[in-house]
């Protein structure tokens, strides 16, 4: 039964695997926000953005595209977002292992964030995180979401990555 579901899962195209993979994550954090009322920090909201940006790259590379060097291109954009990604759920999950002391303040929301400061100020502020970004509200075999996140996204990276460099060897 797993060779017949590893035959099937290799005989997609990259592309699939990785924008399907990035709905299922995308879907699971729309579910946690809106049936479990778990609201999602700034570095959250800036892990969905590049989940959205993998999956967006990943569905324009298979159905607008057909030459190979495209193709490479686009999973190589992918590797870059996976690789943003995992940076910025590491990050999270640093913030959340920091004593208590340590944890810094709350701060205003994105949309204040974004009508006040100028774009790159709004990054490094979201990078610098604040006291929501730390707090560990639901956890699955002793990982939190973050950490979960930065999972994926290292399994994206990998995956986008060894995809771009399959494509490139066989041109």
């Amino acid at each position: 039964m797993n060779g017949l579901i590893s035959k099937k899962i290799r005989g997609l195209s990259p592309e699939i695997n990785i924008a399907t993979s990035c709905a299922v994550l995308l879907s699971f954090g729309f579910y946690l926000e809106y049936f479990q009322s778990l609201s999602p920090c700034p570095l959250c909201l800036l892990q969905r953005l590049f989940y959205f940006m993998i999956l967006l790259i990943n569905i324009s590379s298979f159905f607008l595209l057909r030459a190979v060097r495209y193709k490479f291109v686009f999973l190589s954009t992918s590797t870059f977002f996976s690789l943003l990604g995992a940076i910025t759920a590491g990050r999270q999950v640093w913030l959340q292992h920091l004593p208590s002391d340590q944890v810094p303040e709350c701060g205003p929301s994105v949309a204040y964030l974004l009508e006040v400061y100028p774009f790159q100020e709004v990054v490094e502020i979201i990078y610098r995180g604040s006291g929501s970004c730390a707090e560990t509200l639901w956890e699955f075999l002793g990982l939190s979401i973050a950490g979960w996140s930065t999972i994926f996204f290292v399994f994206l990276l990998t995956y986008s990555f060894a995809s771009a460099n399959r494509l490139y060897t066989n041109q």
